[in-house]
């Protein structure tokens, strides 16, 4: 149930329906931060409540091998912006790349950059181009103005790369304060639904990159009350009754947008896509059946929802096990617009159209990550780091990472062992090797620095 507060901003912002139909789609991105692959009910979700989002998956396709570009934030973000993979824009992770104490590691990591460079095209920029106004409204993490990146208005987009509260007051310089009580995530919608009515005739490109769910936990009392007393209720581990409330409310906001758009008759000529930035924080959900989370290239921290509507053009309620990622989002939205890139533009992703519109399968031999980065464990007791620097790919059903300390190779058939339990690279070492002179290969054309010299400090053995 959406709350008291929100539905009364949402009745005050009200308008009539748009009088005209522009000839370009409007484009509606949502981006939520650190949600798990499995939190929503569509996605086998049993103790959140996702009833918008469910709904929205049976209105297009959902994708059930859809991927982010990295194991967390801001790498994610720049290459969803530029549409190219880390090493061309050099944001490999959030700042530092060498966490942890430094005779810790063993090898030298390459500086990750923290913003994408003013040069760098993105998908703002070429929307702007062919007469969209665009909006970024909520987490940017890529640098303080986005402004110079292409869109008209940045609403509570700063370096930060979490809130320092869900209720107001925010402490964000980009986001007034409210009301007392007032929860980010219905602010956050507000404003867009005010952007969208700000809109007339024009079409627009809505980037909205929800702070939900990342930390600090901090949900509506209405909604954390009512979880206390349904995980009471439940036997065994269950989500933190705080982290499910925000898992809801971001529901709620998203539903509040759809509806909106059905108001306002925009919803027919509205693309809407909702993804993630990277897996769940493990110690706040679960990404069963999955390995690992948010910092890991196991697949618990790159698989992602997927799931893309637009009413007429994509036929409603499909299910794609097409291998997908971050970076098909701005060739796809280029598609959608009629909008050709420049001759001199790189892009690393595939348009999904086609494959969106009439099915079938893209051809591409296989889709790439780069972390050469440390991240510490969650806690002392699960060891010293939650991953050394790394890189992986994925080749039809075949996933290979390769850990750059020692070279070692893992190689998971995702087909058959969807918890990448049992390591193959012994068993299928012609498939390895293939694999990693692919990666290789692919390493040297997009110029990937690997963190293999020494670190002379490193108090181990090397």
């Amino acid at each position: 149930m959406i709350s008291p507060l929100f539905a009364l901003m949402l009745t005050s912002l009200q308008s009539p329906p748009a009088s005209t139909t522009p000839s370009l789609p409007n484009v509606l991105l949502l981006y939520a931060d650190d949600l798990g692959w499995a939190d929503l009910g569509v996605y086998g979700g049993e103790f959140y409540r996702t009833p918008r989002l469910d709904g929205l998956a049976g209105e297009g396709v959902r994708f059930t091998n859809a991927y982010a570009n990295a194991p967390n934030c801001a790498p994610s973000r720049a290459c969803l912006m530029t549409g190219t993979y880390s090493p061309r824009h050099g944001v490999y992770t959030v700042a530092p790349s060498s966490r942890g104490k430094t005779e810790d590691r063993r090898v030298l990591v390459p500086r990750t950059l923290r913003q994408i460079e003013p040069s760098t095209w993105t998908i703002a920029e070429a929307l702007s181009a062919a007469g969209y106004r665009c909006a970024t409204i909520g987490k940017w993490h890529l640098g303080d103005d986005p402004t110079e990146h292409g869109f008209d208005l940045n609403v509570g987009g700063t370096q930060q790369g979490h809130p320092k509260s869900y209720f107001s007051p925010y402490k964000n310089k980009n986001l007034s304060d409210g009301p007392t009580g007032e929860h980010l995530t219905e602010r956050l919608t507000r404003e867009a639904i005010k952007f969208i009515d700000e809109e007339g005739n024009r079409p627009f490109f809505l980037y909205l990159p929800y702070f939900s769910v990342h930390t600090p936990l901090q949900g509506r009392p209405d909604l954390v009350a009512e979880y206390r007393e349904l995980r009471g209720k439940r036997e065994g581990k269950l989500p933190k009754p705080a982290y499910a409330a925000m898992v809801q409310a971001m529901d709620e906001s998203v539903g509040a947008l759809l509806d909106h758009l059905d108001e306002r008759e925009l919803a027919e000529n509205t693309l809407v896509i909702f993804t993630s930035d990277n897996g769940g924080h493990g110690k706040n959900t679960s990404m069963g059946p999955l390995r690992g989370s948010k910092g890991m290239l196991y697949e618990g921290g790159i698989r992602e929802p997927l799931i893309v509507r637009w009413p007429g053009r994509i036929e409603a309620g499909r299910v794609s096990d097409e291998v997908v990622i971050g970076t098909d989002i701005f060739p796809t939205l280029l598609e959608a617009a009629g909008v050709e890139a420049p001759e001199d533009s790189v892009l690393d992703g595939v348009s999904l159209m086609t494959l969106l519109t009439e099915g079938g399968t893209l051809e591409r031999e296989a889709i790439f990550w780069h972390f050469p980065a440390y991240l510490e464990a969650y806690s002392r007791k699960a060891g010293g780091w939650r991953t050394t620097p790394a890189g992986a790919l994925r080749a039809g059903d075949y996933k290979l990472i390769e850990f750059f300390e020692s070279g070692r190779l893992e190689l998971y058939d995702l087909a058959q062992d969807i918890g990448e339990a049992s390591d193959l690279s012994d068993e299928l070492p012609e498939k390895r090797d293939e694999l990693h002179a692919l990666l290789r290969t692919w390493q040297e054309r997009v110029g990937a620095p690997l963190p293999t010299e020494p670190n002379p400090e490193f108090a181990g053995e090397h």
